[in-house]
């Protein structure tokens, strides 16, 4: 418990993707620079607690740097700032690993939460119109849900957050205000959507990975991580943060920052802040000799040269001019001038990434020369869970 307060303010973010490697390149120092600004926001607006919702880490095994640049902003914030955090694993983020000795860190207002917990119980925090409710529920599979809840029927993402939110609403407190912390895939209706970026890795194979964003319409607020695009889901208090930094240039056009919450009695208010990267991360397009007349640039880019003729060398050349270039491709019949590189259609550029059963569907079909069948698909569903699951990813 808290000291009362005068209204609920949280800064919600999500999808830190610490130790995040993009294109060979570690974006640790990237993370820390943008970290501290979020830092100095803390400082300067005092929120009553800091949401992280999942994906603390880009893989289940961080990098060293990356553990000590998540302890460094943790203890910074519970610690030195008196800021609790409420935060949960992602469907990246290693389960143990977050759930270690979450007990003892709980005494200093560090909330965090690794394995779905049963029965759900919710952290209470107070301000003048009573108290808030917070649940948190980290990223699980369906069967891990099934098992926990001891309900047979759970086979999809939609079926274990339908049986979670169940179980929630039959035990809260009416009286108070709730506020559910998750990470998942959620689409206004459960239908299907494309992800938000590249980075985001499929939450389930075959169809099964949306939620419903109706199920959630009781919370006062849903704090959602996963999609790396700050947006809400048809309803105006189910929202996304989005990542605080571009980890895929499919994520060119975002802009990245976090959510503030202010949680009363008469309602709920949201404003966007943005976080300003160290480095862009953007596309350039042009001919080798436009680009060698640009200024020198310390941006993350992704080069597409329009040259009719092949270029010896292109990536020595560019880095002359972009630094940190990161990848370079050639489509010719595409020359633009200098001033129209930021113009470009996406689909004329951006070769978008199919999902895993996308890719082996249409690889089946030019091997075999017929459509996969849906029993082979589910196959193949199984095979490639288990591989994730094997490999810790």
């Amino acid at each position: 418990m808290y000291e009362r307060m005068k209204e609920v303010k949280l800064f919600h973010t999500a999808d830190w993707h610490l130790g995040k490697l993009v294109q060979g390149v570690y974006m640790t120092e990237d993370q820390a620079y943008v970290l501290e600004q979020f830092i100095e926001d803390v400082k300067q607006e005092q929120p009553d607690a800091v949401i992280i919702a999942g994906d603390l880490y880009d893989r289940a095994i961080p990098p060293t740097e990356a553990v000590e640049l998540l302890n460094d902003i943790l203890e910074r914030l519970v610690l030195e700032l008196h800021v609790p955090v409420l935060a949960i694993a992602g469907n990246h983020d290693s389960p143990d690993r977050i759930d270690f000795a979450v007990k003892l860190m709980e005494r200093n207002g560090l909330y965090l939460c690794g394995q779905l917990r049963y029965p759900i119980e919710p952290i209470v925090l107070h301000d003048d119109a009573g108290e808030v409710h917070f649940y948190l529920i980290p990223y699980a599979d369906p069967s891990i849900v099934r098992h926990v809840l001891g309900q047979e029927h759970i086979r999809s993402h939609q079926d274990a957050m339908e049986a979670i939110v169940a179980h929630i609403v039959e035990n809260w407190d009416a009286s108070a205000r709730h506020v559910l912390i998750a990470h998942a895939f959620v689409t206004p209706y459960g239908e299907a959507e494309q992800n938000t970026s590249d980075s985001e890795r499929p939450l389930s194979i075959g169809g099964a990975e949306y939620v419903s964003a109706e199920l959630l319409k009781a919370f006062d607020y849903v704090a959602l991580g996963h999609l790396h695009q700050a947006h809400h889901v048809g309803i105006e208090h189910v929202r996304y943060a989005g990542s605080p930094l571009k980890y895929s240039i499919s994520e060119e056009k975002h802009h990245k920052g976090y959510l503030v919450v202010e949680v009363g009695s008469d309602g709920v208010e949201v404003r966007k802040t943005d976080l300003t990267a160290r480095r862009d991360m953007r596309r350039v397009v042009g001919t080798i000799a436009d680009i060698e007349r640009y200024p020198r640039n310390e941006d993350y880019v992704y080069v597409t040269l329009t040259d009719e003729n092949p270029v010896l060398f292109p990536m020595e050349k560019i880095r002359a001019v972009y630094p940190n270039a990161m990848h370079v491709e050639r489509i010719a019949g595409q020359s633009k001038t200098a001033g129209e590189e930021a113009e470009q259609p996406a689909a004329a550029i951006i070769k978008q990434e199919l999902k895993p059963l996308e890719l082996f569907r249409a690889f089946y079909q030019e091997v075999r020369g017929a459509e996969l069948s849906s029993d082979k698909e589910k196959l193949f569903a199984e095979a490639y869970e288990l591989l994730l699951k094997e490999s810790g990813e």
